[in-house]
C-alpha cells in the first residue's frame, strides 16, 4: 500500500477564480487595474507572499507596501471558497483510493486556514489524514520538508506525490520520490520539460497509474 500525498491548487482543485477576485479587490482599493485570470493562474505556486510580489510588480505597487498587502490578502482567504471547484473525477477517484488501502495527505503552497477551509467546503476534507500547507513550516515548497512531513504523518507504505506544476517536479525529485503530473492544473512548462514518473489528464485514471507505480518500483 501507498501514502500519497496531494498539491492542492492546480491539483485537486481549481481555485484560481476566487484567488483572482481576491487579487482584484485588492488592487481597487489601491486604485489599480485589474490582472487577468490568466495572470492569476501564472501567479499561483510558491505560496501567498509570492502571489503578492507578482501582483504587486504587475501593478507598479512599491516593495514596502507588501506586508500590509500580504496580511489583507491572507485575511480574504478564508472566505474564497464560493468559485473554485474540484477538478473532475477527484472524489472518486480519492474514494477508490482509500477503498484499495492508501492513505491521503495534503501538502501545499496555500496557508494551512484557507487549505482546510476550502476542503471542508468542498467536502474532500474527509479523504485526507494529514495537512500541510505553506506556513505550516518555516520553509515551503519546493524545499522537501513539508513534502515529507506529510508522508512522515501517514502509515508505513510506498511514498508518491501528486501535483501540477513546476514546483511540485522539484520537491519531489528533491525528496526522491515518484511524482504523478496533473496535466490540466497551472503548469508554466511543457509536460517534457518537467521530471516526472507518469502524467495523466484525468482522475480517472489515476488508480490505475498508482498500482502501476506500486508495481513498478516494488
Amino acid at each position: 500500500m501507498a501514502r500519497i500525498v496531494f498539491d492542492l491548487d492546480g491539483t485537486l482543485i481549481d481555485s484560481a477564480p476566487d484567488i483572482h477576485g481576491i487579487a482584484n479587490a485588492l488592487l481597487r482599493t489601491e486604485g489599480k487595474d485589474a490582472i487577468t485570470l490568466d495572470q492569476a493562474r501564472d501567479f499561483i505556486g510558491n505560496g501567498a507572499s509570492v502571489f503578492v510580489a507578482k501582483m504587486r510588480t504587475a501593478r507598479d505597487i512599491a516593495d514596502d507596501q507588501h506586508a500590509r498587502l500580504l496580511a489583507d490578502f491572507i485575511a480574504r482567504y478564508d472566505d474564497a471558497v464560493t468559485l473554485t471547484h474540484p477538478y473532475p473525477n477527484v472524489a472518486a477517484a480519492l474514494q477508490s483510493l482509500i477503498d484499495a488501502g492508501h492513505t491521503l495527505g495534503v501538502c501545499t503552497n496555500k496557508p494551512i486556514r484557507p487549505t482546510k477551509a476550502v476542503l471542508s467546503h468542498l467536502a474532500l476534507d474527509g479523504f485526507f489524514q494529514t495537512f500541510w500547507g505553506g506556513d505550516s513550516l518555516p520553509v515551503h515548497k519546493p524545499d522537501p520538508a513539508p513534502l515529507n512531513a506529510a508522508f512522515d504523518a501517514l502509515p508505513e507504505g510506498q511514498e508518491i506525490y501528486v501535483g501540477d506544476s513546476d514546483v511540485d517536479a522539484e520537491t519531489a525529485q528533491r525528496a526522491k520520490v515518484p511524482f504523478l503530473l496533473f496535466t490540466e492544473g497551472y503548469r508554466k512548462q511543457p509536460v517534457a520539460a518537467m521530471p516526472h514518473t507518469v502524467a495523466f489528464s484525468d482522475f480517472t485514471e489515476l488508480p490505475a497509474l498508482v498500482a502501476r507505480v506500486l508495481a513498478e518500483t516494488s
